[in-house]
């Protein structure tokens, strides 16, 4: 790696790159001597570094966390195997045709079992067959993987659904990393019944499992292919929801709190809500959307699904229909994108379905990003009712099981969890996020399409990215050059204010665990900064500790900040919602208006015209199912999982996206086929 050049100590900024000298403390330093002084001792990167026994895989891995498969070629006359565990590595299969043993060693081993002589050379167990399922591929999630190792092995992400199944072979764990826990052969370290107050786990729903499988399956029973996003992380699974896919809001704050007293225990850093309720009073005073602030005011990052309400009864998109717990701007809200059945970015869309903003009574912009949620293949529960409402969604796997092992579904509900999944490799690269900075490093690194930010908040989710800016953060000094890539959206949306033009900066105020979402101001009173302007394409030497006003990014700030919902007179800085208003009279987009063009709700008083849930509104309640949405099926269910390579990921994206614009409601809305998420 070359090494680090240390800028000169002193208060100061960095002046704009093409400039000839570098001002720091009020001196004036030649580029010419300081790109000398940056030249002694340098060598070619990673050149030092690399051990010469070790593959390219497994030098860019050695001395992170996590663990590797391997394949260890031998030396004559050494016994692999034994050396193997007495390091605390687990030896596998014997490949005696090349004097070779498969095994697995945690990365912080890699070098130190490559010293010992009698090891010819190590090198990555690659997998042969797919990557996982499209989604996760899509997303980036197998990449992180491929590039790091990151598997969201030691952290908790509790879901707060339907239970889980009481067996599925891809919730098993068969390596020996010690931060995995397992609970009879399980990672589910835990399960509580809020519903019947049973004791074991069991999900009589189906919803639950699935959501639980796509955040962390292991595609066991599809040889891997049909993975989740983080398959080592552990599952919390806190049922509210009953064998119809319904509960009550007060089962679902009293699994919060379960949540917040036991994340010690273990380690909840994610707690996933893929159910909703009808909005109904303010976020400033619901019981729900507080419980969620106590939960993310302990550290704990809450994404909760937006909703299934992007379209009327008539089968025409309609803006205002996000639900809660997803209209609190603490929560992480995950609208829902389709990958049309490709791996590829380039045609990706909005899922119709998905709600859109804003939300009920506050008006305030959502959602906070998109992941995909059409067709989502992960665990099904031969015991629950999907298994036999969903059976046409049934998927075989790639070995012999009693039953169909996977299910496929569509709904906000399967957006979530791959956003969740996300959260704990991000969490497991860097344990020093906050929830508001895992939400900003997501939107910064986002998709943006062409799409208003009321329809796919900041963009489409793309993890690789944010896992990249999340480990970079956890070493990132003075000097360092910021990431970048062509397809981040390098935007926050922070409250109705959608900012760009600048950098995250990893100490910014606005992280804070008792910094509300799009607030003006901490609780010292001081205006919330949330990064540095960005002076060239790279952003390089971002100094982390600037407090100059002129470099920081300040909330709401005319030059930095568009409005997304009201408060500008410059219609062109303006994010409209329902119209794509260019000129100077919108004046059939105030809201309440009783105007039959471009109303969401037809009324100011809250939400009268959304129909809650398919049997009428249905106050109290929150449901999680995704019943009343077709589902496509982009494979045969009964063929081989399909496979993809994971080692183009960044090929996935196009220069530029063409997705159509959505912006216009046509009728007010009289009603809403509903229930799922």
């Amino acid at each position: 790696m070359a090494k680090r050049c240390p800028l000169p100590q002193g208060r100061g900024r960095y002046v704009r790159k093409e400039t000839d000298v570098i001002r720091w403390g009020g001196k004036a330093w030649r580029t010419l001597a300081l790109t000398l002084v940056c030249l002694v001792g340098w060598t070619v990167p990673g050149s030092a570094q690399d051990h010469p026994k070790l593959d390219k895989v497994l030098n860019k891995r050695a001395g992170q966390v996590g663990h590797s498969k391997v394949i260890i070629t031998l030396a004559t006359g050494f016994d692999a195997a034994g050396e193997l565990r007495k390091i605390g590595g687990k030896p596998g299969k014997k490949l005696g045709l090349i004097r070779a043993l498969a095994g697995e060693l945690s990365n912080g081993q890699l070098k130190r079992y490559a010293d010992h002589p009698g090891v010819a050379s190590i090198h990555h167990d690659r997998p042969t067959r797919g990557e996982l399922n499209r989604a996760a591929v899509t997303i980036g999630a197998r990449a992180v993987e491929h590039q790091w190792g990151y598997s969201g092995a030691g952290v908790g992400v509790a879901v707060i659904d339907s239970g889980v199944t009481p067996w599925h072979d891809d919730l098993t764990y068969s390596g020996t990393s010690p931060l995995v826990r397992t609970v009879g052969g399980q990672r589910v370290s835990a399960f509580v019944d809020f519903v019947n107050g049973r004791l074991l786990p069991y999900d009589d729903n189906g919803h639950g499992t699935h959501v639980a499988g796509t955040i962390a399956g292991n595609g066991f029973d599809s040889r891997g292919t049909r993975a989740g996003i983080a398959p080592a992380a552990h599952v919390v699974s806190l049922k509210v929801l009953d064998a119809a896919g319904r509960g009550r809001i007060s089962d679902v704050i009293a699994a919060l709190q379960w949540a917040v007293n036991n994340r010690a225990a273990h380690n909840i850093r994610v707690v996933n809500l893929s159910v909703g309720a009808a909005i109904t009073e303010s976020y400033r005073t619901d019981p729900l959307t507080l419980a969620a602030k106590a939960a993310v005011d302990a550290g704990i990052v809450v994404v909760a699904a937006a909703g299934n309400l992007g379209k009327n009864a008539a089968g025409r998109t309609q803006y205002g229909g996000i639900t809660a717990p997803a209209n609190a701007p603490w929560v992480l809200t995950v609208g829902a994108s389709s990958h049309q059945g490709t791996v590829t970015r380039v045609d990706d869309i909005m899922a119709p379905y998905s709600s859109r903003g804003p939300s009920a009574i506050d008006f305030e912009a959502k959602p906070d990003l998109a992941a995909p949620g059409t067709g989502i293949v992960s665990l099904s529960d031969p015991s629950s009712a999907f298994y036999l409402s969903r059976a046409a969604y049934l998927l075989k796997g790639s070995v012999t099981t009693a039953y169909k092992p996977y299910l496929s579904l569509t709904g906000t509900s399967m957006a979530a969890p791959l956003v969740s999944g996300t959260v704990a490799l991000m969490v497991q690269a860097n344990p020093a996020l906050t929830p508001n900075l895992v939400k900003a490093i997501l939107q910064f690194t986002a998709q943006k399409y062409n799409y208003d930010a009321l329809t796919q908040g900041a963009g489409f989710l793309n993890a690789l990215g944010a896992v990249q800016l999340a480990k970079f953060f956890k070493t990132a000094v003075a000097g360092d050059k910021y990431p970048s890539n062509k397809s981040w959206s390098k935007q926050i949306v922070w409250g109705n204010h959608r900012l760009s033009g600048g950098v995250i900066k990893a100490d910014g105020n606005a992280w804070a665990l008792n910094v509300v979402w799009g607030s003006a101001s901490d609780a010292h009173g001081d205006n919330i900064v949330w990064g540095s302007r960005c002076d060239d394409a790279a952003c390089d030497n971002i100094v982390w500790g600037s407090v100059a006003f002129d470099d920081n990014i300040v909330w709401g700030s005319v030059r930095d900040g568009d409005n997304i919902v009201w408060g500008s007179a410059a219609n062109d800085e303006n994010i409209v919602w329902g119209s794509d208003c260019a000129g100077a009279n919108c004046s059939n987009i105030v809201w309440g208006a009783v105007s039959d063009d471009n109303i969401v709700w037809g009324s100011a008083e809250a939400a009268e015209n959304i129909v809650w849930g398919s049997g009428g509104t249905i106050e109290g309640y929150v449901w999680g199912t995704s019943v009343a949405l077709e589902t496509p099926l982009f494979e045969d269910p009964n063929a081989e999982p399909a496979n993809y390579d994971v080692s183009v990921f960044e090929n996935l994206f196009a220069a530029e996206t063409t997705a159509s614009t959505v912006t216009t409601v046509t009728s007010s809305v009289t009603g809403i086929l509903g229930g799922g998420f």
